[in-house]
């Protein structure tokens, strides 16, 4: 901490990171409540920690366990908050302030297994009585303390201690700056277009918003960006070839140069992570991370993927040359990785008389977010009520309470924040801020953060359908967090194994493509009207096309993740950029250039100290799971109450409370089947 985080009485007592209440003053929170706070909160944890490894204190479930669980909640929730400022309204300052507090935090959260005295109490609580009749949910807490401390370095001698602390240290700070620099070299970048000719093929919508960017930054003619919205919409309807390779090679080469140079930081994350994997005692960092989850270790998460891809393998190849014909159709020699979205529209709407943009004037933000919440009221049988005047840190944000719609009882609540912002990353995501007790009449609060197709002066947002899916998605996990009813908070919500986390978030998607829940929403935005039953057919028909690639494309980042935390060898294999090049060609329907460097900006990989590091197969592991229990909801009613009951009851409720693979038997009755998710995307039998 530096001299300057050592604040005055006064603003120690003023601090509002020192306090979780409600509503959390996000207006008032600045960059130098940071590392005062932290400092204090460290203080206190750290004489908490040494009072729980004391002889003196009992050693029973509730003065060891429980204390442990409950212990660093106001530490928890500083972070959590300083976290989430940085990633949606940074500023120098805060990102200064944040990076100062990593380091003592990172530190003590290590310390906590690796403490001898800590790790004496948890095991003699384990070889009591009272710890051989626990059940249900206690039990697994017990159980996962001891495993987790295990894992965690516990039993590793001092100078391994003192290696894995400084390990964990130089990994959060590696991981804290290949975020920035995606970040600072996505923003970095602007396409800025005076001819107005330059911009055919693009859709009205996009045009307004490219005009309305430039009009921003007091630029004239129209701006594209590498963000979301701005991106998709230039690489699907650009006609401008040269146009569009700027931007492919923009988007694929970021963070590669300079100051912003992610390259040596990938190669520096993999290998601390495998010498942190094998001081543990694993053979690689795969078999670290998924111990726990259902996967269980790096050679089955493999083979899952590998089993789909040869499955996948023939569709893919006959879309590819299906799309090489359309290339050729308009006059390409040779489709290039810039000409793939362009292309694959312009097919959608000869195969399908389907464009895209069609949808957009039927989803507008406002009426989806209140269609959606309709939705899940019906099944979940709760209400989600928004609360204006509650403060948040952009004056877009809005709050919203959730309760249980027969017994009112406040079960959370959450903050939205749908639309890009310079100062705010890139994608879109679910946080928590707060975990609850429902045996204390504790609410949960969580955030959805995006960034979502922004309104214009005339118009409100209008959503593509990906953009109404990511919305649901984001939703699901949000649900999973505020419908916990676990009484141990770190077996709560969305604390769950990752590749079993995507499951609630995953199967929201799939009512956005029922007719019924559709109409809930999906109105035209001037009319009023839904949408016209000939275009929702072209939908429909439309759904499987390209999911060969969109399956493909998943598979080989779920490959490539594994590979470099399971096969990669520096000495042997060269740079990680290039040795993911070669494996993500096998994925690509058309040839990458040499220069290809995604993984240079892939967050979800690099981006914090595990993330989906030798995890991104959770994605199509929980695609399999969703599409599955899905099944259900076909057969009962996708309304249907009983089975929303039994949903809530048996996944969104129990949290990390029972083994992921029985709580799933208890929905489906069942072990989960691939089947559902290969017939959905039309892949069970080649032609």
């Amino acid at each position: 901490m530096s001299e300057q985080a050592i604040a005055s009485e006064q603003t120690i007592t003023d601090n509002p990171l020192l306090v979780e209440r409600f509503p959390i003053p996000f207006d008032a929170i600045k960059a130098e409540h940071a590392e005062p706070a932290i400092a204090v909160l460290l203080e206190q944890m750290r004489k908490r920690l040494a009072d729980l490894g004391e002889a003196k204190i009992p050693r029973t479930y509730e003065n060891i366990l429980l204390a442990l669980d409950s212990m660093t909640e106001p530490l928890d929730f500083a972070v959590a908050v300083v976290r989430h400022l940085e990633s949606v309204v940074t500023t120098p300052e805060l990102r200064a302030a944040y990076n100062a507090i990593q380091e003592p935090v990172s530190v003590f959260y290590t310390s906590i297994p690796l403490d001898a005295n800590l790790w004496a109490a948890v095991k003699a609580v384990n070889n009591t009585h009272e710890a051989a009749d626990l059940a249900g949910v206690h039990k697994r807490f017990l159980k996962k303390t001891v495993t987790g401390f295990r894992r965690a370095g516990a039993d590793l001698d001092p100078e391994g201690k003192k290696k894995l602390e400084q390990l964990d240290v130089e990994l959060t700070k590696a991981t804290t700056k290949f975020s920035e620099n995606v970040l600072d070299a996505t923003n970095a970048f602007e396409l800025v277009i005076t001819e107005e000719s330059k911009l055919a093929g693009l859709p009205e919508s996009a045009r307004n918003a490219a005009r309305q960017s430039a009009k921003a930054k007091g630029r004239e003619g129209w701006r594209i960006t590498l963000q979301g919205p701005s991106y998709t919409a230039a690489m699907t309807y650009l006609d401008d070839r040269p146009m569009r390779q700027e931007l492919w090679h923009a988007s694929n080469t970021r963070a590669t140069s300079g100051e912003l140079d992610n390259r040596a930081l990938v190669a520096e994350i993999l290998r601390l992570r495998r010498e942190k994997a094998q001081l543990l005692g694993y053979k690689d960092f795969a078999d670290l991370v998924l111990e726990e989850r259902m996967a269980h270790n790096g050679e089955e998460a493999q083979r899952f993927l590998e089993e789909l891809h040869v499955k996948t393998q023939p569709f893919f190849e006959r879309e590819n040359s299906s799309l090489e014909q359309m290339g050729r159709t308009l006059g390409y020699s040779e489709v290039q990785p810039w000409d793939i979205s362009y292309l694959a529209e312009k097919q959608r709407q000869a195969l399908y008389e389907f464009d895209e943009e069609e949808l957009r004037p039927y989803f507008q933000l406002d009426r989806v977010v209140a269609g959606m919440f309709e939705i899940f009221s019906r099944i979940l049988n709760i209400k989600v009520i928004e609360e204006p005047g509650v403060p948040g840190w952009d004056p877009a944000v809005k709050y919203y309470r959730v309760q249980d719609a027969s017994s009112g009882e406040h079960l959370g609540g959450f903050y939205t924040d749908w639309f890009p912002r310079d100062n705010k990353r890139g994608g879109a995501w679910m946080d928590s801020l707060v975990t609850g007790n429902p045996d204390k009449a504790q609410p949960h609060l969580g955030l959805i953060c995006g960034n979502l197709t922004p309104p214009l002066a005339d118009t409100p947002s209008l959503l593509t359908h990906r953009e109404v899916e990511t919305i649901f998605h984001e939703f699901g996990h949000l649900l999973h967090h505020v419908l916990s009813r676990v009484p141990v908070r770190t077996l709560s919500g969305t604390n769950v194994p990752w590749d079993f986390v995507e499951l609630p978030s995953q199967i929201m998607e799939n009512w956005c493509m029922e007719r019924e829940a559709l109409n809930l929403f999906a109105r035209h935005y001037q009319t009023g009207d839904p949408i016209p039953d000939e275009l929702f057919q072209k939908v429909k028909r439309a759904r499987t096309f390209r999911s060969a690639n969109a399956q493909m494309r998943q598979l080989g980042f779920g490959l490539v993740d594994l590979k470099l935390h399971r096969e990669y060898d520096a000495a042997r294999d060269g740079d990680p950029i290039s040795y993911a090049r070669r494996i993500l060609a096998l994925f690509s329907p058309a040839p990458l250039p040499s220069d290809y460097a995604m993984i240079a900006s892939f967050s979800h990989l690099f981006a914090s100290p595990v993330a989906y590091g030798a995890g991104y197969y959770s994605y199509k592991w929980a695609e399999v799971l969703d599409a599955d229990a899905f099944t259900r909801f076909q057969r009962e009613g996708i309304f249907n109450a009983g089975t929303g009951t039994a949903y809530r009851r048996h996944i969104l409720e129990r949290g990390d409370s029972e083994d992921p693979a029985q709580l799933y038997r208890e929905f489906m009755g069942r072990d989960p089947d691939a089947q559902a998710l290969l017939e959905r995307l039309g892949l069970l039998q080649a032609a």
